[in-house]
């Protein structure tokens, strides 16, 4: 096969083995056992030591759209709508894909290097030989934890961006804390924080997922380690684009009222 095609193939085979391990993981998720303490130690890990990179950058990520807002919208004098057309932004779509990024960076390379490495070591092999489900134990609690985590991690985001957004503003016009957060949630409500929150979820279980997928079928000893956890972080980025997309034009669909 030669040209183009094989590279394709490669592509195609790729998409449907991991799609395969993904709903494998799916169902396994309502077979015992559950692996709870698992599944909470794994939570701390994904959602606890991300929150400050998270909390840092959309703190950042809020108070440089301010500021570019403010300068786009001062031209037509509507500076007063700033706070509503941030948390409009942040709510809706920067919030969410800025956090599923950035945890696909942290916890997606750090899950592909360290089932990489439990793989080319055999300890995978280890925990299988003591009739330990290695799937249901490593795989199955890491995605739960991915998809329970990114929602509660899209919140801080959302929260220190609008907080960030807040600080820049006051610094512009010395708006009241009152006043901002009154403007800024009166075009927002709570209805739209539902398909947001949702498709937070489906980005988590997309990380978790390929994570897992590159580290536990990882080969070819330390370089292997390293391709699994580049690898997670490029293909799990480039999914929740992909995603992100499909859900966009989906809730458009499904919930008119949520555009």
């Amino acid at each position: 096969m030669n040209g183009w095609a094989a590279p394709a193939v490669r592509g195609f085979a790729l998409v449907g083995d991991a799609s395969i391990f993904g709903i494998r993981s799916l169902f396994q998720v309502f077979r015992r056992p559950f692996e709870l303490r698992e599944i909470v130690r794994q939570i701390g890990e994904v959602g606890y030591l991300s929150l400050p990179l998270v909390a840092a950058s959309g703190f950042a990520v809020g108070a440089v759209m301010s500021m570019h807002t403010r300068a786009t919208l001062a031209r037509f004098g509507a500076e007063a709508t700033i706070p509503a057309a941030l948390a409009i932004a942040l709510v809706r779509e920067t919030g969410p894909l800025v956090a599923a990024l950035l945890v696909s960076g942290r916890v997606g390379a750090s899950i592909g290097a360290e089932l990489g490495a439990m793989r080319v070591t055999e300890q995978i092999d280890a925990l299988e030989s003591l009739a330990v489900d290695s799937f249901k134990y490593l795989v199955v609690t890491r995605v739960v934890a991915c998809t329970l985590a990114l929602p509660i991690l899209t919140t801080v985001m959302n929260f220190t961006g609008m907080l960030g957004g807040f600080l820049a503003e006051h610094a512009a016009s010395s708006m009241s804390f009152e006043l901002y957060f009154r403007r800024a949630f009166s075009l927002v409500e709570f209805r739209e924080l539902i398909p947001a929150t949702l498709k937070t979820a489906v980005f988590g279980f997309i990380i978790g997922t390929l994570s897992c997928y590159l580290g536990y079928r990882a080969s070819g000893g330390s370089a292997g380690v390293g391709r699994a956890s580049t690898r997670s972080v490029v293909y799990s980025s480039i999914c929740l684009i992909l995603a992100n997309v499909i859900l966009v034009r989906g809730i458009s669909f499904l919930l008119p009222e949520a555009r």
